[in-house]
């Protein structure tokens, strides 16, 4: 019977019991895991290195307000700015209103798109192509695969803001990383059909020459326009997306009050399981004294048991979690966001581990100090 073997039979004594253990801490890992994918996905990660170049000049009152057309050719003359193309929104119906058939909708110029947004991945023929037509779009691979578009087939938009009903055709299929899950066309279809969005544009995405450039040209670009009818807030693309969530309220705190709700949770769960544990064995603490085990032994044995009950569970609870979030991103839209990484699931297993450390601590402690005398006579 060697340390390791004494562990993992002992950690399962009461089987009963550590299952139910086990699934306490799975439950919670799941939800923790979720916790900090969804915190990465919307602080931490960074995006392709063109996008820390780009910024977005919106209405410094509200998205809802439009900013006039030839601020584009404003902006393009500021230092450090290597191209401008303009961004609306159109917020249309595909289908229906089911949450699972809606997906971002944009207007813009097909001419100097791909200049900003150099980070797309999509063949030159399919974006020549979508230029030369006035009436086409291009589609974010993910949403292809989801509905079966192909190149070349039609796509009839609802409007809801605008008084108009485009119907669009795939000219091109393009790859983005993070995943896009957007469609864009030409934004001339609406301002032909809808004659008070004419020379106008809901924002404007700009390139930057070079990262060191880009709190200028926000400087540069607010400045510009302090004292217009239109004044400007211009922000980088990360802190635009963010903007969106703050919204909500404040996201950080909810996210972080979950996380510890939970992990106090496990912290109490693999505790009290411990507790009642060692005090069951008092009498075998104090035989494994006579046999010749030391404090520093006994301690060890029973912080691996709480260890090895806290990974079992935490593993169990990550992997249902990475399976969740596969089939999240498939669903797109904010659920995407749910998709679970390696290295989130790597640290949830490491907290699980520290966590079943010091939630044993404590009572193994004081077992590890029972003198044999006294253990030999506990009756319970």
């Amino acid at each position: 019977m060697t340390l390791a073997r004494f562990v993992s039979k002992n950690a399962f004594r009461n089987k009963r019991r550590s299952v139910l253990t086990v699934l306490s801490v799975a439950f919670s890992l799941l939800l923790l895991t979720l916790m900090m994918t969804i915190w990465r996905a919307f602080y931490l990660d960074e995006g392709s290195a063109e996008s820390a170049q780009r910024l977005v000049v919106r209405h410094r009152v509200s998205l809802t307000f439009s900013l006039p057309a030839y601020y584009r050719e404003k902006i393009r003359s500021l230092p450090g700015v290597v191209a401008v193309v303009p961004v609306s929104w159109f917020g249309g119906i595909y289908k229906d209103q089911k949450p699972e058939n809606f997906f971002a909708q944009f207007g813009t110029d097909p001419e100097e798109f791909f200049k900003v947004f150099r980070d797309v991945a999509i063949p030159a023929d399919q974006v020549t192509a979508w230029q030369r037509d006035r009436q086409g779009v291009i589609v974010d691979d993910t949403l292809a695969s989801k509905y079966g578009w192909k190149v070349g087939d039609r796509i009839i938009l609802q409007g809801t803001i605008y008084p108009v009903n485009p119907e669009l055709n795939i000219r091109g299929i393009f790859h983005a990383v993070p995943d896009d899950k957007s469609i864009y066309f030409n934004a001339k279809y609406v301002e032909e059909a809808v004659p008070w969005f004419k020379g106008k544009a809901g924002t404007f995405s700009i390139l930057a020459a070079s990262p060191a450039d880009v709190s200028k040209v926000a400087t540069a670009v607010d400045d510009m326009f302090r004292n217009s009818p239109q004044p400007t807030k211009t922000e980088t693309e990360k802190a635009f997306q963010l903007g969106f969530l703050a919204m909500l309220g404040n996201v950080k705190a909810f996210i972080l009050s979950i996380c510890g709700a939970v992990v106090f949770a496990i912290l109490l769960v693999s505790a009290n399981t411990m507790a009642m544990s060692i005090r069951e064995r008092t009498r075998e603490v104090a035989v494994l004294k006579t046999l010749g085990f030391t404090r520093r032994t006994i301690l060890g044995l029973f912080v691996g048991e709480a260890v090895v009950l806290a990974l079992i569970g935490g593993i169990g609870g990550s992997l249902v979690a990475y399976l969740l979030g596969m089939g999240a991103a498939k669903a797109g839209g904010f659920a995407g966001a749910l998709h679970v990484k390696l290295a989130t699931m790597a640290v949830a297993w490491v907290a699980a581990a520290f966590m079943g450390f010091f939630s044993a601590l404590v009572p193994s402690y004081h077992a590890s100090r029972l003198g044999i005398v006294e253990g030999l006579r506990h009756i319970g």
